[in-house]
């Protein structure tokens, strides 16, 4: 489908992109802090019901700072948690004490009903303060309906604030470590994602060089044969150039497949493969002509053993003679050449087909042969 843009000369193929709801992204952490306001109907009303005066308008304003200055610490904290950053404590104590100041404010035309900001005051300390700080704070707050009125006779007892402000302090210590749940599940969501990716990429890797390299060895013995046989046999050097093409378009062939994460190969494919190769490369070769069948995963990570081992024969070795082995269980590729390197190291071939076993749970093992020589072995436990 074919969709206009507003740029001049481009084209847009697909359905249009949906666009991000502007509420969902800025004013729904608004709606999600003012919708507890209502709570503050009971000191609004005490409030409103006053005759008019300073202390009526007083009391008002700090009422209305005091709602806002709740969202605005909602607000704040939700950010933190967006950004991955605990709220810095001096400022969530400053915060905290505007807030009961605002409140305070209140007493003038509110009487003991302002104390219903308390609530907001308990769950705003759950909010910015670390757990162990917010405790014995939260547990201050709660005492205040309990304790105040003794010492203020027109004030009543409130022994069903003192229970909203803990059921409040709870409420939001799960909102909170909800928040932090889903958060660190969306991060190992996204580490999940990375693993994956990573791990894609590690056997695009494996699967090109392992492709690559054997096909362009093969390619490249067979030019430097038939560049040998050009002026003595120009019969089997035209063969060995004809060879060479179907190497390559072989080659290409297999990189598109692996492109498309749909590479296959085959026991008998490989064994055929790598007699072609022994033979271009002037190697005795010593193969099975027929294989039982050899039940998957295990058939591949054999294929791919032969693949790597017969590259490595052809490429490092030196070698006049080359044995493959397989069994069930079992395959072996061994020769007479110079043995393995000093180090012991493997390449970058060796060490896929090493993370190919251990997918399979099979054990590879490279080594010295008997006498001299390299061998490369893989063996599945029965």
């Amino acid at each position: 489908m074919l969709q206009a843009t507003n740029v001049p000369g481009m084209h847009t193929y697909g359905p249009p992109l949906p666009q991000p709801n502007r509420f969902f992204q800025r004013g729904f952490g608004w709606v999600l802090g003012a919708v507890w306001l209502f709570y503050l109907g009971q000191p609004l009303n005490t409030i409103l019901a006053r005759p008019g005066g300073f202390a009526k308008w007083f009391s008002l304003g700090a009422l209305a700072l005091f709602a806002l200055s709740y969202v605005l610490v909602f607000l704040w904290t939700r950010r933190m948690h967006l950004e991955r950053r605990d709220p810095p404590l001096k400022a969530a104590l400053g915060w905290l004490a505007a807030t009961l100041l605002l409140g305070l404010a209140m007493i003038p035309g509110a009487g003991g009903d302002w104390m219903v900001g308390l609530v907001y005051i308990a769950a705003s300390a759950i909010m910015v303060l670390p757990p162990r700080a917010a405790v014995p704070v939260v547990a201050a707050i709660a005492a205040q309906p309990l304790v105040l009125p003794m010492f203020i006779p027109s004030w009543q007892h409130e022994n069903g604030l003192f229970f909203s402000i803990v059921l409040a302090a709870i409420a939001m210590f799960g909102v909170t470590r909800m928040i932090d749940h889903n958060m660190r599940l969306t991060d190992a969501n996204r580490e999940i994602a990375r693993l994956a990716v990573a791990e894609e990429r590690a056997r695009a890797a494996r699967d090109l060089h392992d492709i690559l390299g054997h096909s362009l060895t093969v390619i490249t013995i067979k030019a430097e044969l038939a560049g040998r046989l050009l002026p003595v046999a120009p019969e089997r050097a035209e063969a060995e150039v004809n060879d060479l093409e179907k190497l390559a378009r072989q080659a290409l062939a297999d990189i598109r497949r692996t492109a498309f994460a749909y590479r296959e190969v085959s026991l008998e494919e490989e064994l055929a493969s790598a007699r072609s190769a022994l033979s271009a490369a002037g190697i005795e070769a010593k193969l099975p002509r027929a294989v039982a069948e050899v039940p998957e995963p295990r058939g591949t990570l054999f294929s791919w053993a032969i693949r790597e081992g017969v590259t490595n024969v052809v490429r490092h070795s030196g070698a006049t003679r080359c044995v493959i082995t397989v069994r069930p269980d079992q395959v072996e590729i061994a020769d007479n050449g110079r043995g393995p390197a000093a180090s012991g190291a493997g390449g970058s071939g060796l060490r896929g087909l090493r993370e190919r076993a251990e997918a399979c749970g099979a054990q590879l093992s490279v080594g010295r042969a008997e006498g001299s020589g390299f061998v490369l072995r893989v063996s599945v436990p029965a």
